[in-house]
């Protein structure tokens, strides 16, 4: 049986072993594959494992053999589900594995812009202890304010409850609320007065023909003057020229988002250069342990699948 890991450098850093080396001599792992490698490298495959590369409808016509799409990842818009169901090919990813490291990134992002220990430590080790402009650089008190959660799944919670524990009220969205939910301090509610009310917006649903989007002009002029928006979900969720006009007016005081709606950034990509928009790498997901779950899960889900008993399919 012939397996291809297309990007191991993303998973493991090196840092991790992967167990199907011990058990399938015949697989081969690549550091990152590019667009234009992947066909050549994974065409004749019967299992492949991939992290951000897409496999479209065009890539599968051309590899005959493929049974099994293995994602070291809890997305899967990257994989054209359809083409792959026609095609007689199972899809398993790895739900839930990183919620609570999501959600920690989430806050290291909310906490750096209402503190700002970006800022002042360079300015500390600069010698300005006792400069005068450094009162000029605004902190925020999280308490009493106002999060609104769009995506209340398990990341989304997680964060409401990190939220809950800084002294924030919390409002949460989602197609499917459920009332027992609700707490004194955690309400459902629908987008416009999510919008309306919320000092923090934090996305945190999936990218879907609903969600593509979604945070446009028209979402951004009904939120509070000087919010704060996040987005550690998917970065097509944002409209990237919208988010920048309204960094640009004031309408937004600061964004942190650790996704990008093309990744890597093309070079001029003014959200990279805006003084307050705080960019992290797509990197929420993969702390050591988390990375090594996700591992372990990829691989049980294979198993499972070769034991004609598979585990978090995505398709059929």
């Amino acid at each position: 049986m012939k397996l291809v890991v297309t990007d191991e450098t993303l998973i493991t850093h090196k840092t991790i072993r992967l167990k199907l080396l011990d058990d399938f001599p015949d697989c081969k792992i690549y550091d990152f594959t590019s667009k234009e490698q992947l066909i050549p490298r994974i065409h004749n495959a019967d299992a492949v494992f991939i992290n951000r590369i897409a496999i479209p409808r065009a890539v599968m016509e051309q590899c005959p053999n493929l049974r099994y799409i293995g994602l070291f990842a809890t997305g899967y818009n990257g994989v054209d589900i359809q083409a792959a169901t026609e095609r007689g090919i199972t899809v398993c990813n790895v739900p839930e594995y990183s919620s609570y490291a999501v959600a920690q990134h989430t806050m290291a992002l909310l906490l750096d812009i209402v503190n700002r220990v970006s800022v002042y430590s360079p300015m500390v080790k600069q010698g300005g202890w006792n400069d005068e402009s450094i009162i000029s650089v605004p902190l925020t008190e999280l308490c009493g304010k106002t999060l609104g959660i769009i995506g209340c799944g398990d990341i989304g919670m997680t964060f409401a409850k990190m939220a809950q524990a800084m002294g924030m009220k919390v409002l949460g969205h989602r197609r499917t609320p459920n009332p027992s939910d609700e707490t004194d301090t955690f309400r459902y509610a629908d987008l416009p007065t999510l919008y309306r009310e919320s000092d923090v917006i934090s996305i945190h649903c999936p990218l879907n023909d609903e969600t593509r989007g979604m945070i446009d002009r028209n979402a951004l002029s009904k939120m509070k003057d000087g919010a704060i928006l996040l987005n550690t979900a998917r970065g097509p969720i944002l409209n990237e020229p919208d988010v920048l006009e309204a960094l640009n007016c004031g309408k937004l005081y600061m964004a942190g988002l650790d996704v990008l709606a093309k990744e890597p950034p093309v070079p001029d990509n003014l959200l990279l250069r805006h003084p307050r928009c705080i960019v992290t790498p797509h990197v929420a997901w993969s702390p050591l342990e988390t990375r090594q779950r996700l591992i372990d899960i990829t691989i049980e889900n294979f198993y499972a699948y070769l034991k004609g008993q598979p585990q978090n399919v995505v398709n059929f």
